[in-house]
């Protein structure tokens, strides 16, 4: 049997890898690349980094693309939590769960090219592009994907791999739905006085979340999220002025900043699809749903959708179902909904709660993460979701 994604991205280029890596090449995958390589690689930002939850490199490790992506990564071995100039705070360290690490950071062009490797050498895989998606003929028995470029492609399953929103989901008259943040994201590479040791921080400010994830050396990727109102102002600071600002929300935890790499804006949004699959058709990742930044969930749930839709797949597979068939899409979509809304209903809720000054809120978050940091179950239920440990 064969299935084709579209879009090969990070999202696309793991879900080629682990359906080829858990059936062994018996289930065929034609990747198209939305991007030409070259502009990939023009286009990409050095500092435009992911963390990859425990849980996330177990799965990676399994389908057998951790070892490579690991010498390029750099652990996380405690996480802070705090809220700028109030007094509830929580700490998690890798020690606390007998792990070696909480997690891993990654810069994203590294981690592509590594999975686009992989992929070169993986069984019954075959990559096309640069294409965009032209038309889509969904059969009863197979589905066809034409290209501008004039490839045509056919197989028992399409999968949507292709961001938000996604085209092959526009071609198969599936809506989005969507909630502006009314915020900017600032990403950037940061270089401080002292050396991270591993530590992460999520700072929620009165500008909105910052987060800053240890890198190599003294390096640290930096997320800073702020109103699309001061986004002229922020825009217009030059690097004095950026470090300065920023030293002012992060505090000295890592000591002086003392530089700032290029830096980019994107504008932050909840956008996710009234459909996740529909006749031999399924979306995963961005193209499912694209999430605030905030606690870092996004490639973390594409990763949970991806190994789920691989394992759902080529347990099909090896029964002699047909791969695109309704009935085998629908076991994808109830054993992945319960995740996803949670997770949605969980980044939405934290930006309602943190990214608002109103004092009752100020208070009652305060108050929350106090409460989570001294009583067992709330902690562990956060920390098993930070972790990836999430039944799927």
């Amino acid at each position: 049997m064969k299935m084709i994604i579209l879009g090969g991205g990070i999202t696309g280029r793991t879900l080629a890898l682990a359906v080829a890596a858990l059936s062994a090449g018996r289930v065929q995958v034609e990747i198209i690349d939305t991007v030409s390589e070259n502009n990939r690689q023009k286009y990409s930002t050095d500092n435009y980094a992911i963390a990859l939850a425990y849980g996330t490199c177990q799965q990676l490790e399994r389908i057998g693309a951790w070892k490579e992506l690991n010498s390029f990564a750099t652990p996380i071995e405690s996480i802070y939590v705090s809220d700028q100039g109030g007094y509830g705070s929580v700490v998690f360290r890798s020690l606390d769960y007998k792990i070696p690490y909480l997690g891993q950071v990654i810069q994203l062009h590294q981690a592509a090219a590594i999975l686009l490797r992989l992929l070169e050498k993986a069984p019954g895989v075959r990559i096309f592009g640069p294409g965009t998606v032209v038309g889509v003929i969904q059969e009863q028995d197979n589905a066809t994907i034409n290209l501008d470029n004039g490839t045509i492609l056919t197989g028992k399953l399409l999968v949507a791999a292709d961001g938000s929103p996604s085209l092959l989901a526009k071609h198969c008259k599936i809506n989005y739905r969507n909630k502006n943040y009314d915020q900017i994201a600032v990403i950037a590479n940061v270089i401080t006085s002292n050396a991270h040791q591993g530590k992460a921080f999520e700072r929620f400010t009165p500008d909105g979340p910052l987060a800053m994830l240890p890198m190599s050396k003294a390096g640290c990727a930096l997320v800073w999220c702020h109103s699309v109102n001061n986004q002229n102002e922020i825009r217009g600071w030059n690097d004095i002025e950026f470090l300065q600002h920023l030293q002012k929300m992060f505090g000295w935890r890592l000591g002086k900043i003392i530089k700032t790499g290029k830096r980019h804006y994107y504008p932050l949004n909840l956008r996710w699809a009234d459909q996740h699959i529909t006749h031999r058709i399924a979306l995963v990742g961005n193209a499912a749903q694209n999430l605030h930044p905030i606690a870092g969930q996004g490639f973390n749930l594409a990763l949970r959708d991806v190994i789920s839709l691989a394992e759902t797949i080529v347990q099909a597979e090896l029964q002699g179902h047909d791969i695109g068939s309704y009935k085998v899409l629908s076991c994808y979509k109830k054993r992945r909904a319960p995740d996803q809304q949670l997770t949605i209903r969980m980044t939405d809720g934290l930006i309602n709660l943190f990214a608002n000054s109103l004092t009752p809120l100020v208070i009652g978050r305060n108050v929350a993460m106090m409460a989570i940091d001294l009583l067992p179950t709330l902690r562990e239920n956060l920390a098993r979701r930070t972790l990836g440990w999430v039944q799927r």
